[in-house]
C-alpha cells in the first residue's frame, strides 16, 4: 500500500481549517489539541511539527483572517466603478470588514487570555490596512470630497484611536457612551478629512436605527 504523505503547507493548513472549524462548533477552550488532531486523524507528533501550542495555531488562523480583510479592502480600493466615499462607506460602515469567520475571530480576541494577540492584531491591522484607506483618502482628494493633507498618516491616527478606545471593553463603557464616542469619532474623521459634516454618517447607522425603533 502507497502510503499518501501530504505536503507540508498543505497538511499546516489544515490543521489551521480543522481547528477554525472546530473552534466554531465548540468554542475555543472547549478544543483540545487532542480533538484536533482526532478530527484529522494523525498523530500528536504532526501537530506539534507544525505548531507548538493551540494558541499557536490561532495566531496562525488570525494571520490567516487578516490576509483575506486586507484581500478585500484592496478589492474595494482598486474598483474604479466605485467614487471615494462609497469605498469608504463598505470599509467603514457599521459592518466589520470580513465574513462570518472573521467576527468569530474577533470574539476569541477579545477573551482576557488573548489580550497580547489582540493588541498585536490590532497593531497589523492598522499597518495593513491604512495604507489601502490613504489611496482611498487620495482619491477622495481628486474628487473633491475630501481634503486630507497627510492621508496615511491621518487614517493610522483614526483607526488607532477608534480600535483602542471602542474595541474590546477596555473603559468598560456603557451602550450610551459607546454610542456617544462612536458620534464623537464620525465628526472626527469627517474634520480630520475634509469632509462634510454627516458624510460619515453611515459609520453609526445602526445605532440610528437602533434608537429610532426604541
Amino acid at each position: 500500500m502507497v502510503r499518501h504523505v501530504k505536503a507540508a503547507e498543505e497538511r499546516r493548513l489544515e490543521i489551521i481549517k480543522t481547528s477554525e472549524k472546530l473552534f466554531k462548533e465548540k468554542g475555543y477552550d472547549k478544543t483540545s489539541v487532542e480533538a484536533i488532531i482526532k478530527e484529522i486523524g494523525v498523530a500528536k507528533g504532526t501537530f506539534y511539527y507544525y505548531f507548538k501550542s493551540k494558541e499557536e495555531v490561532l495566531e496562525a488562523i488570525v494571520d490567516r483572517t487578516l490576509d483575506h480583510i486586507v484581500e478585500m479592502a484592496e478589492a474595494v480600493a482598486n474598483n474604479t466603478s466605485m467614487d471615494a466615499l462609497t469605498k469608504t462607506r463598505l470599509l467603514l460602515s457599521n459592518s466589520r470588514i470580513g465574513d462570518e469567520t472573521a467576527t468569530e475571530i474577533i470574539e476569541f480576541l477579545h477573551l482576557p487570555a488573548n489580550r497580547e494577540l489582540h493588541e498585536m492584531t490590532n497593531i497589523q491591522t492598522v499597518l495593513r490596512l491604512s495604507p489601502i484607506l490613504a489611496r482611498i483618502v487620495k482619491q477622495g482628494n481628486e474628487e473633491g470630497v475630501f481634503d486630507a493633507k497627510r492621508p496615511l498618516e491621518t487614517i493610522q491616527l483614526l483607526l488607532t484611536g477608534g480600535q483602542f478606545l471602542l474595541d474590546g471593553g477596555l473603559f468598560d463603557f456603557s451602550q450610551k457612551e459607546i454610542a456617544e464616542r462612536r458620534a464623537a469619532l464620525q465628526a472626527l474623521t469627517e474634520k480630520a478629512l475634509g469632509a462634510r459634516p454627516g458624510a460619515f454618517d453611515f459609520m453609526n447607522e445602526a445605532l440610528s436605527e437602533k434608537g429610532a425603533s426604541e
